[in-house]
């Protein structure tokens, strides 16, 4: 008998709310139909989010979730094909080629085309809540009462967070994010813009002491992503007022040449501006009662680490995995998940610790330094070093196939 058939005979913690409707929420959401779950994903936000930087599948483990999911020809079809990236000096002048698959992996695509494959293959049989947030929980022996920011409160039998780093399962369940947040020291900010340098699937970088402005070419060069990163203290803004952080990243880089200034100008009307800080979410654990953390929410490994997106498809895959083999017994499932994840997402998290000071430099003798070494890669003999070191890191888990 497998585990669908199982799970039918013994409907237990059947209905899941679902926190997040980013690539954690959905890819979650679709695996727990297929296991016999009736998942329900509610989104602050009023509709699918579109926009946001790139991301990257590599190695066995990634690769085989996609295609176990059937989306893996869809996710080729909408890869970015990005080329090597360029170092450049004030005057646009390439000086140093940073390799694609150091930047790309197997894989790259933008989070906002992710997204829409994820909610293309559930919003048939998954139950989306747009526009709305969760406000309170409270759990009892048999459930958990959710009261939402809109709607009317609602009986669900598990909760997953899989609403990134402010998560608001977490700071529910588990109490404020500045106990669980490390903050690396830097702040970046992305958003959509006209591909005006002609960019041909490449993009290039421009380094100065605390910080890096990029520009990259996207979907087939009809547009380009504006990308910045700078050195900075904890900043207090209000997450959801983009006007104030927008003011904060054009004081940032006020002064900074190459085409930062142009840039800086057509930040003030892009339409999926996007601005956080470069932070870490560090748990001693991921469930408390009929709560559970997914993604982000529970073990951010930061945007650096480049393992963030493949780390919560892998989570979702086993999250319901477990349940599933669990017969829905939530003690059993949760533990079961943590201990599959907890070394994959550690070891996440360790590519991402001492890239923030080699990234963004914070003086110029670094910032010379990291340019002779980027001139110097492509003729080095470990010049695939750090790549490989990359894939051992995302293949550092071995899937089971749940019945499936």
């Amino acid at each position: 008998m497998n585990t669908t058939s199982q799970l039918k005979n013994k409907p237990r913690n059947k209905n899941v709310l679902i926190s997040g409707a980013s690539v954690a929420g959905p890819a979650l959401a679709y695996w727990l139909r297929r296991h016999g779950f009736n998942p329900t994903v509610v989104e602050r936000a009023p509709a699918l989010r579109d926009g946001g930087y790139a991301v990257d599948f590599r190695g066995r483990a990634h690769l085989t979730v996609l295609e176990r999911m059937g989306i893996l020809d869809d996710v080729r079809r909408a890869r970015t094909g990005m080329g090597a990236m360029w170092y450049v000096n004030e005057s646009g002048k390439k000086l140093a080629a940073m390799p694609a698959d150091l930047f790309s992996g197997d894989i790259e695509i933008l989070r906002g085309d992710l997204a829409r494959i994820l909610y293309e293959a559930t919003r048939d049989d998954v139950e989306y809540v747009f526009g709305d947030s969760i406000a309170a929980m409270t759990e009892d022996e048999h459930g958990v009462e959710v009261t939402f920011e809109r709607g009317a409160p609602r009986r669900f039998d598990l909760v997953v967070g899989a609403d990134g780093l402010h998560s608001t399962v977490r700071s529910l369940a588990f109490g404020p994010e500045s106990r669980y947040v490390k903050d690396l020291g830097l702040h970046c900010a992305v958003f959509t813009t006209d591909n005006f340098l002609g960019l041909d699937h490449t993009g290039h970088l421009y380094n100065t002491p605390g910080r890096l402005v990029g520009l990259y070419s996207s979907r087939n060069n009809t547009e380009a992503k504006a990308t910045f990163y700078f050195g900075s203290p904890k900043q207090s803004y209000d997450r959801h007022d983009t006007g104030q952080q927008k003011k904060i990243l054009a004081e940032a880089f006020a002064g900074v040449g190459w085409e930062t200034p142009r840039l800086l100008e057509a930040m003030w009307d892009a339409p999926d501006f996007y601005f956080d800080s470069v932070s870490q979410v560090r748990m001693d654990g991921w469930s408390r009662g009929r709560a559970v953390l997914l993604g982000d929410a529970a073990a951010c490994p930061s945007p650096l680490s480049g393992m963030g997106t493949g780390m919560a498809m892998v989570g979702a895959y086993v999250l319901a995995g477990e349940l599933a083999a669990a017969g829905g017994d939530h003690r059993t499932a949760f533990a079961r998940y943590e201990e599959e994840m907890r070394d994959y997402a550690g070891g996440c998290q360790k590519g991402a610790e001492g890239t923030a000071k080699v990234m963004v430099p914070e003086n110029r003798f670094v910032a010379w330094f990291m340019s002779q070494n980027y001139r110097l890669l492509p003729y080095v003999p470990w010049k695939g070093m750090i790549a490989k070191g990359a894939r051992r890191t995302a293949e550092a888990i071995t899937l089971k196939n749940y019945g499936l």
